[in-house]
């Protein structure tokens, strides 16, 4: 990983999007600091379009959407995109699956989470969950005291052995029924609302990450970049992004927004 601050001055003129998670790397200590909020503001004057890439439940979406300066956000890992329509002062949501699908689904991930909670002492499911619609998040270090990434795998394998797909987060282990992801969704996203195959654009995006569950994206986008704390993943993920910040989280977004503006 190469520093951000050797970005080159005739590709940052190209960068159009700004796609970024939000824990870990917007945030600190799980708070948005107030430079990260700035930055997003700067960004949006400057005419890049922000936006978010989460593993965080639907509820905590839709707010996002309506009151944060983006362009709209995919949400749940992939299940989702909301977009509000300012204009018509309206809420779009698209979701990958039908609602009697997501149903179908939540039965399913009920009793995977009776086998976590029972093998996998120390874990406890997610805090937001009670606002999600299409997965199950695991809390690994969130609220409760952080479990050995040896105990995070074995969340992973009860979901995978159930036939449900799972991603680490830097907080949660996600767990859904359905062939998507964060890329999946941002392409049908691109596609619904810009016009434009993401693989016609992906060098005027930059992607801006923390975790394993954010490698899919780090391998699509040549411009990809990790906030500082990424290189606690190294050797983790199947691909790691191209840069990195010298500082964490949501400082290291913040970093990346001032070299990328300068």
């Amino acid at each position: 990983m190469k520093p951000f601050r050797q970005f080159p001055l005739p590709i940052k003129k190209n960068i159009r999007f700004i796609l970024t998670d939000i824990d870990d790397t917007l945030t600190n200590n799980g708070r948005l600091p107030a430079d990260v909020f700035v930055a997003m503001e700067r960004l949006k004057e400057a005419g890049r379009r922000i936006i978010p890439i989460t593993g965080r439940p639907a509820g905590w979406c839709d707010h996002i959407a309506r009151m944060w300066p983006g362009e709209g956000l995919v949400g749940e890992n992939g299940a989702f995109y909301f977009r509000y329509d300012d204009r018509l002062r309206k809420m779009q949501r698209r979701y990958f699956k039908s609602e009697r699908q997501r149903k179908t689904d939540r039965k399913k991930l009920e009793q995977i989470k009776k086998k976590v909670l029972k093998e996998v002492p120390g874990c406890q499911v997610a805090s937001d969950q009670a606002y999600r619609e299409a997965d199950l998040a695991i809390d690994f270090c969130e609220d409760v005291a952080p479990l050995p990434m040896k105990e995070v795998e074995k969340i992973v394998s009860c979901f995978e052995n159930a036939g449900a797909g799972a991603k680490i987060s830097s907080i949660h282990v996600n767990g859904w029924f359905g062939n998507y992801d964060k890329l999946t969704m941002t392409g049908m996203m691109f596609e619904e609302i810009f016009s434009q195959r993401l693989e016609d654009v992906k060098d005027q995006v930059i992607y801006i990450g923390d975790s394993p569950n954010d490698a899919p994206m780090f391998s699509f986008f040549p411009h990809s970049v990790g906030v500082a704390n990424v290189l606690q993943f190294e050797g983790m993920m199947d691909h790691s992004p191209v840069w990195v910040t010298k500082h964490k989280g949501g400082y290291g977004f913040a970093e990346m927004v001032e070299i990328l503006l300068s």
